[in-house]
């Protein structure tokens, strides 16, 4: 085996959802580790591991914040959107939010609640503005 080269790793997945089919998936991945260093588990929980993150922020984005029909395309502004969108859920989350399409409902529906968040105040200044 050439230094270079890495283990490929294949993952079958069956999944049954209730009053569907059966559908069956294989994947690929490529790890750095070599069987000394990381087992069958070890690799499980990797990929287990990645998909808890892919779910966690790729599906709010996607579902929450339309991410996949965006029309957004020109220049670097689909990074730019995807940026933003990415610091909302950060903030929501530390802000300790636990369903992100709730909160941002509620923040559509009264914008006012946006000003905190982002540390502004909604009251006048000592010179009336």
């Amino acid at each position: 085996m050439s230094k270079h080269a890495r283990p490929a790793i294949r993952v079958h997945r069956r999944r049954k959802q209730t009053g569907k089919r059966e559908t069956r998936e294989s994947v690929y991945a490529v790890t750095s580790l070599d069987a000394r260093q990381a087992g069958p588990a070890d690799l499980a929980a990797a990929i287990r591991g990645h998909w808890g993150v892919e779910n966690s922020s790729h599906h709010i984005r996607d579902v929450t914040f339309a991410e996949d029909v965006s029309t957004v395309h020109a220049g670097t502004a689909s990074r730019a959107m995807a940026t933003l969108r990415n610091l909302t859920i950060g903030v929501l989350k530390t802000l300790g939010a636990d369903n992100i399409a709730k909160t941002t409902r509620a923040i559509r529906d009264e914008p006012q609640r946006a000003l905190p968040i982002l540390g502004i105040t909604n009251d006048p200044d000592t010179y009336g503005t």
